[in-house]
């Protein structure tokens, strides 16, 4: 097993170990994301890389894209940059998205300490809990000068970290020497998690309506294949609003509906073989967004469904003139 694929099934651990379901690893390269992990209200979206210089712009967008329709959190598990480590403890940033190695991961999910460092073009930071560090002056009959000696830096400087600046490594140690208390606030790398009510729902609550989340995200547009596009013009004719994918165990992301009783949908297009090969991923993601997943071939081929996963030809499509409808069929072949 290669050393990328080792580190997915260690972060899988991990996961599993805290109580989240996580969906499998799929095998498509290059892909979007790696893994999608649910535990109550918290989705999140990984990435596992090697090399975090193997991010472009553009596998950033379409991750923080995803993350968007999911109401995910992102977050992706590195090594190293170029030919320097990673460091334990701190948070670094391309393009918007969070990156920790796999030990900062394991200490905030398994132990509960959150990592405290921020990576800029600067050097390493951490954020001052200013009202924090006021009141401990204060209490200590420091005024802004003194404290300022203590830590080396002006006056100014203490008063922006009192305003919730960020402060060098060295900076804080002088400050938490001298103050014998901590000064810094952690990085919360998850959202915090609310358990459900009762059962697993199918489906999810958004403030957002989905022609507000669809106009956020790529538009509709020809993929070049006549089946895909058909398939997605039925789609939306059904009601259906759908986000075409790219690098993703499914081609479309669909949804509709509103609040409590907006539906998603995960469809893919292709040949029964493909169908078979991404059959338990695509139920695993299903699963983990609390939605519905689908395969559609361009003809019938005399099954109803692929280890569990729902399949359709395009003439079945076609027959189905509604979501409520078509969503009673994929649960009649749901596990047939």
């Amino acid at each position: 097993m290669q050393e990328r694929e080792q580190a997915i099934e260690r972060v899988r651990e991990i996961l599993e170990r805290v109580g989240f379901y996580v969906s499998d690893a799929h095998g498509i390269r290059p892909t979007s994301f790696d893994l999608v992990a649910r535990r109550d209200s918290t989705l999140l979206l990984l990435k596992i890389l090697k090399n975090i210089d193997a991010l472009s712009p553009e596998d950033a967008e379409r991750l923080t894209e995803l993350a968007g329709l999911f109401r995910a959190t992102t977050l992706i598990v590195g090594r190293s940059s170029g030919a320097s480590q990673l460091e334990a403890g701190v948070v670094y940033t391309r393009y918007g998205v969070p990156i920790v190695v796999e030990e900062t991961f394991e200490e905030q999910l398994l132990h509960g300490v959150p990592p405290f460092l921020v990576s800029s073009p600067g050097g390493i930071f951490a954020r001052i809990d200013g009202p924090r560090l006021q009141t401990l002056r204060e209490a200590r009959g420091l005024s802004l000068g003194a404290l300022a000696q203590v830590a080396g830096v002006t006056r100014r400087t203490i008063q922006l970290y009192e305003e919730g600046g960020g402060a060098e490594v060295t900076v804080v140690s002088r400050l938490e020497q001298y103050l014998r208390e901590p000064v810094v606030l952690p990085i919360e790398l998850l959202p915090r998690s609310t358990p459900r009510d009762g059962g697993k729902p199918k489906g999810r609550t958004t403030d957002r309506s989905p022609k507000e989340r669809v106009a956020e995200n790529r538009p509709l547009e020809s993929t070049g294949d006549p089946v895909r596009d058909d398939v997605f013009r039925r789609l939306g004719s059904m009601g259906w609003e759908v986000v075409v994918t790219i690098r993703c165990p499914f081609d479309a992301f669909t949804h509709g509906g509103t609040g409590k009783d907006e539906e998603l949908l995960l469809t893919a297009v292709g040949s029964l073989r493909s169908a078979q090969h991404r059959a338990e991923v695509l139920q695993g993601i299903a699963r983990a967004i609390e939605g519905y997943s689908m395969f559609v071939t361009s003809q019938p081929t005399g099954r109803e469904s692929v280890d569990g996963l729902p399949l359709l030809s395009v003439p079945e499509l076609r027959r189905h003139r509604d979501r409520a409808e078509l969503l009673d069929l994929l649960h009649e072949r749901e596990g047939t």
